[in-house]
């Protein structure tokens, strides 16, 4: 390993942590003038952000653990955030059959109606009460689930939501850098100098801050204990969270929620037009932070919970892809892992005049508002960051997409480049919004965009994605800025590495 070297420039701030907080608090604190260094040990959304189960919700459960705070928050955010990008996300309706073996129906009516009515600012529309013998929803459930409710959330490409936040940070200044990892830190004369390890180069960096803010997930409290050298009373607690995907189950553009008899509930969710998305658990993780996988049980666990309820049933042996991810829960020393809050502590040590600003626990519909909160709290010790709080009303990149809405802006598309792939263009539109017209470029005819890969990816979109969102891996082309994994053959896969390969080199 090289000596480490030096870099003159003195940041304002040093994000660690490349998730949604980290890559928010980054974009918000450019947009306020401040200079920006924001570092990731991996990829972007490596770990809990690409992990959810991908939902823009208030959380209606939380209702029932008296997060009253937190639910109307995040109401009010959901509403923020579909129209901040409306290509990667948008309104579903979730069918929430009734059991008589979990929670009465008027708990759920009432749950309901505080869900609809706990924020002012609400435009998806309201609950309904529905007979699922006369409702088209019903068709996939139990003949013994004949009552049930409807209610509005929304629904987020996680791991996109992190690009884009760090796309419009550093479009805005912030320099940021992938698959780099803070080693150590201290405060010198009221700033931090911190040592940065290039993991795939073995190369270190000394660089200066005025501030550090700690967004490193599941790592916030070992950063504190073990790099920073920093006692600290707040914890997290690790829950892990797992997800099935399988080949579609049911018709219709609506999701299911289910109860189960443990009173925790399971979502069954359309998924990438053919599958369908199965989630979550909750287990306490108690080992090292880092990548985790689903257990043999959970998959049972999440096959009999939607089996409970619709005429399709789902085996072990249907499951197409699986994903798993620790939550990085705010330790408020409750019993039951499911009952642990969702809500998220800034911790600020202003400690030698070289200020940091801790983040424990928060969720990806709340990380807008997180990031502001966050910026509020570092202000009176950093005034880089003491600008006005702009980003609520402000779209990510790509999300300029005009009037119509995602089918007004694909039609649009569909007639500036006919020659698309009917697919591709929904593709593209769905992913990247008014900025598909950089990937398409100056071609007029699919020759144009390059080589073909597998399926109707091509390399002028891998082009875009390494150049632009960071991508470095084939991984990070196909399970994170896209979720195209799901739909190429192992030869089209190997297609794609071969060629990010010998383009990063």
């Amino acid at each position: 390993m090289s000596a480490p070297a030096s870099s003159e420039r003195i940041y304002d701030l040093l994000v660690v942590g490349g998730g949604v907080n980290g890559t928010g608090i980054a974009r918000d604190a450019c947009g306020r003038g401040a200079s920006v260094l924001l570092v990731e040990q991996d990829d972007l959304a490596s770990y809990t952000s690409s992990s959810s189960t991908k939902l823009i919700h208030g959380g209606l459960r939380y209702l029932e653990y008296y997060e009253f705070r937190l639910v109307r928050e995040a109401l009010m955010e959901r509403e923020r955030l579909l129209t901040m990008a409306p290509h990667i996300m948008w309104p579903l309706r979730f069918v929430l059959p009734h059991s008589k073996l979990v929670r009465p129906a008027w708990m759920l009516k009432a749950g309901l109606f505080l869900y609809d009515h706990l924020a002012s600012n609400m435009t998806l529309p309201k609950s309904i009460g529905v007979d699922f013998r006369k409702h088209s929803s019903g068709r996939a459930l139990k003949p013994e689930y004949t009552k049930g409710f409807i209610y509005s959330d929304g629904w987020v490409q996680d791991s996109r939501l992190v690009v884009l936040n760090a796309m419009d940070a550093a479009e805005r200044g912030a320099d940021v850098r992938v698959r780099t990892r803070l080693i150590a830190a201290q405060r010198v004369n009221g700033q931090w100098v911190a040592t940065l390890e290039n993991r795939a180069t073995g190369e270190t960096q000394t660089v200066r801050a005025k501030a550090m803010v700690n967004a490193a997930g599941p790592w916030v409290a070992r950063l504190l204990a073990d790099t920073l050298k920093i006692p600290n009373s707040k914890s997290v607690r690790l829950v892990k969270g797992s997800h099935i995907i399988v080949p579609r189950v049911y018709e219709g553009p609506q999701a299911y929620i289910f109860q189960n008899p443990d009173k925790r509930i399971v979502f069954a969710i359309p998924y990438e037009q053919k599958f369908t998305l199965i989630g979550t658990t909750d287990i306490p993780w108690k080992e090292e932070p880092g990548k985790v996988g689903i257990a043999p049980d959970e998959v049972t666990y999440l096959c009999e919970s939607v089996n409970r309820y619709l005429n399709v049933q789902v085996h072990e042996s249907d499951v197409v892809w699986s994903y798993a991810g620790l939550r990085p829960l705010y330790d408020d020393a409750s019993a039951n892992a499911s009952a642990v809050t969702r809500d998220y502590v800034l911790d600020l040590d202003t400690q030698d005049g070289a200020p940091l600003l801790s983040i424990f626990g928060g969720k990806i519909t709340t990380s807008r508002k997180l990031a502001e909160h966050a910026l509020e709290k570092l202000a009176p010790v950093l005034p880089a960051v003491g600008g006005q709080s702009w980003t609520a009303s402000e779209v990510l990149p790509g999300g300029d997409i005009g009037e119509g809405g995602f089918d007004g802006a694909l039609a649009r598309l569909r007639r500036v480049a006919p020659w698309l792939p009917e697919g591709l263009a929904w593709r593209l539109m769905r992913n990247y919004g008014s900025r598909a017209y950089e990937i398409i470029g100056q071609a007029d005819a699919m020759e144009g965009m390059g080589e073909l890969l597998g399926g109707d990816l091509t390399t002028g979109e891998v082009d875009y994605l390494m150049d632009r969102e960071w991508a470095r891996t084939a991984e990070d082309v196909l399970w994170r800025r896209s979720k195209l994994g799901l739909h190429l053959n192992d030869a089209e896969k190997t297609r794609v590495e071969t060629y990010v390969q010998k383009k990063a080199v």
